[in-house]
């Protein structure tokens, strides 16, 4: 049924080559064929081997960040912005390197001609290779374990990748679990879900026992458990978690990347602040930025700024609520700012007076807050770091993510956190501006909270 399985990594090394490989040729086209005879001091065989080379380097680490080799695991549209971004961002860097190498500016329409076509390849590459792994690998079809708490969020976001996964039906911890191992015979796998623990630890034993794949929904308690440190200095395994928050060190250096970061956007982005300011202001002659009450580390409050992108005294009617998917109280530039999240971008004037980082989790507002930690006390868990511009959850949640699911994300970059990390998140937040989906409203009932999702 399925045959090819073995064969998928090596599927997709053989896509990954086959991309590299046309991408960094049209570079060694254009480079020895225009760029290398046009610079005053040309390089001669090592030399342009040696730029090829870092153009491949380079090259690599851009489609590793975005995923652009993620076949089969991203949609087409997200891989494809993941190579629009990849060959952009980087074609930028060679024009300024190759500038820098001839002291002076060359004329970009080679290098843009360049960009076109490797943008062709790119699209070309994604449909045939994409097309080409559903039909080798088509989608696993699935048999969600659930228990009494409603499993609509994660039958919701299966069903929203119908080309990878297949949620054919459910079954109840009930039943017992030797009935649901006779029934999984029929799939490919399992995924589980929010059920008790004890029942949980037994059947993840069960389908280890009997090679039955699993899919399985942390819990927070797992989240903990799994970003611990191992220790092996008894023949009993040790897990340590240290619970101490980052180091001094650590602070010290984030702090000053935050300073100096938005310092530069601050100076950057002027004109486009300047912009935006106008066609705010001309829409409806009313204030240019929004201030607002937020949470940041420890729960200390502070006042948010951000571009007003809804009609002043939205909540004077409905009181504090999400932005509705279809919401009638969002201004026509609104839509654009919050589709792209440009209207986050005065938060760098919070992050210059140290109220904010540039990555953290994001700032809640103190009566959401105060209404979701009813149904999860565990939210405050957050506020273990100082509030950030972008964030994990961010970056690999939506805005309609429930607030259970984005809790796991936040603690998962707390107990996780680096720096390299932060340099991660930070170079993936213009992907997540690109996509649509990352924005997309809660539902249009506009509920603060939602239903608590798999248990703690």
């Amino acid at each position: 049924m399925r045959q090819y399985e073995p064969f998928k990594r090596l599927f997709r090394l053989i896509g990954a080559l086959l991309l590299m490989g046309a991408e960094v040729g049209a570079y060694g086209y254009v480079w020895n064929g225009y760029f290398n005879k046009m610079i005053e001091f040309p390089f001669w065989r090592r030399g342009n081997w040696l730029m090829i080379a870092l153009y491949a380097g380079l090259l690599l680490f851009f489609l590793l960040t975005y995923g652009g080799f993620r076949i089969g695991y991203l949609k087409k549209g997200n891989l494809l912005c993941s190579q629009i971004l990849s060959i952009g961002l980087l074609n930028l860097i060679t024009y300024i390197q190759i500038s820098l190498l001839d002291k002076k500016f060359h004329d970009p329409r080679i290098l843009l001609g360049m960009t076109v076509v490797q943008l062709l390849i790119a699209l070309i590459w994604t449909f045939l290779f994409q097309q080409i792994y559903r039909i080798l690998f088509p989608p696993r079809r699935m048999l969600l374990v659930c228990g009494d708490r409603p499993a609509f969020h994660l039958m919701e976001k299966i069903h929203s990748r119908e080309d990878k996964y297949y949620l054919e039906t459910a079954i109840h911890i009930g039943v017992g679990i030797k009935a649901i191992l006779e029934e999984a015979k029929k799939y490919d796998a399992l995924i589980i879900g929010d059920i008790p623990a004890k029942d949980r630890n037994a059947l993840l034993k069960k389908c280890f026992e009997q090679d039955i794949r699993t899919y399985t929904v942390p819990k927070l308690s797992d989240i903990l458990i799994r970003t611990s440190q191992e220790l092996d200095i008894f023949d009993s395994p040790l897990l340590l978690s240290r619970n101490d928050g980052i180091s001094d060190l650590q602070r010290f250096i984030k702090r000053a990347m935050d300073f100096i970061c938005s310092s530069i956007g601050i100076v950057v982005l002027s004109p486009f602040f300047l912009l935006v300011a106008l066609s705010i202001y001309l829409t409806d002659r009313g204030p240019v930025f929004y201030k607002q009450t937020r949470l940041t580390e420890g729960g200390k409050e502070f006042q948010i700024c951000k571009f007003r992108t809804m009609i002043q005294n939205a909540e004077a009617k409905t009181g504090a609520r999400l932005a509705a998917e279809h919401d009638d109280r969002i201004l026509p530039v609104g839509h654009f700012l919050r589709r792209t999240r440009l209207d986050e971008l005065p938060q760098l004037f919070n992050i210059w007076k140290g109220e904010m980082s540039i990555v953290g989790p994001r700032p809640e507002r103190p009566e959401l807050a105060a209404e979701i930690e009813k149904e999860i006390p565990e939210f405050c868990y957050r506020l273990k770091m100082k509030a950030g511009l972008t964030g994990y959850a961010q970056v690999y949640g939506k805005y309609n993510t429930t607030s259970y699911d984005k809790l796991k994300l936040d603690l998962t970059y707390i107990r996780n956190y680096s720096l390299l990390l932060d340099l991660k998140l930070i170079l993936m937040t213009p992907k997540i501006m690109m996509l649509k989906e990352s924005t997309e409203g809660v539902a249009d009932n506009g509920k603060a909270s939602d239903s608590r999702h798999p248990g703690v």
